[in-house]
């Protein structure tokens, strides 16, 4: 049944679809567009569209954490509907504990479980991450009080950055940056304890120990969804939006001055990226809420919508589905008769336009995969 869209923030399963537009082979289409020109402006455009090596932040750095970001938006307006329903403490829990175990699970799927190669099975993945993150920051909300949990997002940060400024792997030679690749206490950890292939052999950016921070990424679209729980008679729509801005303003000039003793690095989910990518991450919310819930303009949204409303779908779909074999179906003949450039703009545009008419084919039949 689709979902009850009267129900839910309009503008929280748009920034979702936003969002995944860039998974679903729009920073492709974007890259393939960029080549046609020389333009300064278009090389710059082609490299947001890629993950820095380590140190710094693109664009595509910030796909990921806005994500969590916005699963940790979604956590009290769940609450509250789970509670209206009557649901137990004991029942909530239980919830929380399944879709974190489900979420651990896709993501073991994602990467090969039906392989069969055990020995080279990767068992860290980005779906597990959220489920984890997601699920520690659930129960804060549940069990601490904002100021409470304030305390703790500041003390993950802090002891996150002492950790891996100062202590290094203990076992690289001395001397070895503990913010490097090889020398950071992170990898270190995932050698030492996490089960699988590590996907780079010694460092996962989805390990272990750099879950801690980005338990935080998702306490900050806690207080946010908290934030805009607010009764409108207490605060106007408005000016919630303008106060999340405020604050996303203020947490990108505490993350740039950090920066500077501590690099914005995703692959450590440094403390400095998480405050980096929650101002970016505030910020689109308060644009995406003020435009589509405030300002009632919705109806550009469906494009949007209909991705982020089966977003977990078209994550795992790209895994099983060729939809690069769709497109070329349809379009190959065209972009075999165009310029090699043009080639790669048609068929790049054809895979996502597969992707969201596959979308948009189960959102006709009320068909949504949640987790």
């Amino acid at each position: 049944m689709k979902p009850n869209l009267n129900s839910r923030l309009y503008s929280l399963d748009a920034l979702r679809g936003f969002d995944m537009l860039f998974i679903m082979g729009f920073s492709g289409f974007v890259i393939a567009l960029c080549a046609l020109s020389d333009a300064p402006f278009a090389g710059w455009l082609a490299q947001q569209m890629r993950h820095v090596e380590w140190n710094g932040l693109a664009h595509h750095d910030t796909i990921f954490p806005l994500f969590l970001f916005i699963a940790g938006v979604s956590f009290p307006f769940s609450l509250a509907a789970q509670r209206a329903k009557g649901f137990g403490q004991g029942r909530i829990h239980w919830n929380i504990l399944r879709r974190a175990l489900i979420l651990i699970a896709l993501g073991v799927v994602y990467n090969g479980l039906f392989k069969l190669d055990f020995e080279n099975l990767r068992i860290a993945s980005v779906l597990g991450r959220i489920g984890t993150a997601w699920a520690l920051a659930a129960l804060l909300y549940i069990h601490c009080r904002v100021r409470t949990r304030g305390i703790v997002a500041v003390v993950i940060l802090l002891g996150y950055w002492a950790l891996s400024a100062l202590v290094p792997a203990p076992d690289v030679v001395a001397g070895v940056d503990a913010l490097s690749r090889e020398g950071c206490l992170v990898g270190y950890i995932d050698r030492m304890l996490l089960p699988g292939k590590l996907i780079w052999d010694t460092f996962d950016p989805e390990g272990l120990l750099s879950t801690l921070p980005a338990v935080v990424t998702a306490m900050l679209g806690n207080f946010a969804g908290e934030w805009v729980r607010q009764p409108e008679k207490r605060i106007s729509g408005g000016r919630k939006a303008a106060y999340m801005a405020a604050a996303g303003v203020v947490m990108g000039i505490v993350a740039w001055a950090w920066n500077m003793v501590l690099p914005v690095n995703k692959m450590l989910w440094s403390s400095s990226f998480v405050l980096a990518v929650g101002s970016y991450s505030l910020l689109m919310f308060a644009l995406f809420y003020y435009l589509i819930d405030v300002r009632g303009w919705r109806k550009w949204t469906l494009f949007f919508r209909v991705i982020g409303l089966n977003s977990i779908t078209i994550y795992l779909a790209q895994k099983i589905i060729d939809f690069k074999r769709v497109a070329r179906f349809f379009l190959g003949g065209v972009a075999d008769m165009c310029p090699e450039d043009w080639s790669k703009v048609i068929l790049t545009g054809g895979y996502v336009l597969a992707c969201w008419l596959f979308l948009y084919f189960l959102y006709k039949k009320d068909t949504f995969l949640k987790v």
